[in-house]
């Protein structure tokens, strides 16, 4: 029998209560990222069928808004690291599937430990995004990062559904 999504297994150990949709959302893109993933062959990663973005593309960039938008949330801003890992997000490369998927799973370990160390008392507290400092606040920043999570994930199961059913 198959699991229930991940929003209706209860809590997740350690997460503060208003923080366990932003958990969910991130875990639940995670599994289905993984399980849509399973198989699929390292040299279609760069294929842009219809031209939408490519597979490579989304698995990429799904870790590397994490990083950047938990980086904000805690007050941070982003390292030269950061900006040149969003630069290359798209640009097609010899990763392997197995090699993106560990580095969106590990991003998603570090953004865990971050929700866990995150003091519900500070979620409104406002923070200025980017080099504009454009407002928000802790909170916003991280049902952001959970949103976009899930809206590329959803973009990147339709491309790989596509570029699936093309191999056969």
């Amino acid at each position: 029998m198959e699991e229930p999504e991940v929003w209706l297994r209860g809590p997740i150990s350690n997460i503060p209560p208003l923080l366990q949709p932003v958990a969910h959302a991130i875990l639940q893109s995670l599994e289905d990222v993984e399980r849509r993933m399973k198989d699929f062959p390292s040299e279609k990663l760069w294929e842009r069928p219809a031209g939408v973005a490519s597979a490579g593309f989304h698995l990429r960039h799904l870790a590397g808004v994490l990083d950047r938008l938990f980086t904000y949330a805690r007050g941070e801003v982003l390292s030269p690291e950061q900006f040149q890992y969003l630069q290359q997000e798209g640009l097609p490369a010899s990763d392997s599937v197995s090699d993106l998927l560990a580095n969106f799973r590990l991003q998603v370990e570090k953004s865990f430990r971050q929700l866990k160390q995150t003091d519900e008392a500070t979620l409104l507290n406002p923070i200025g995004v980017g080099r504009k400092k454009l407002p928000s606040n802790v909170l916003g920043l991280l049902f952001h990062a959970a949103e976009h999570t899930q809206r590329h994930c959803g973009q990147l199961l339709v491309t790989v559904s596509v570029v699936n059913a093309r191999l056969k």
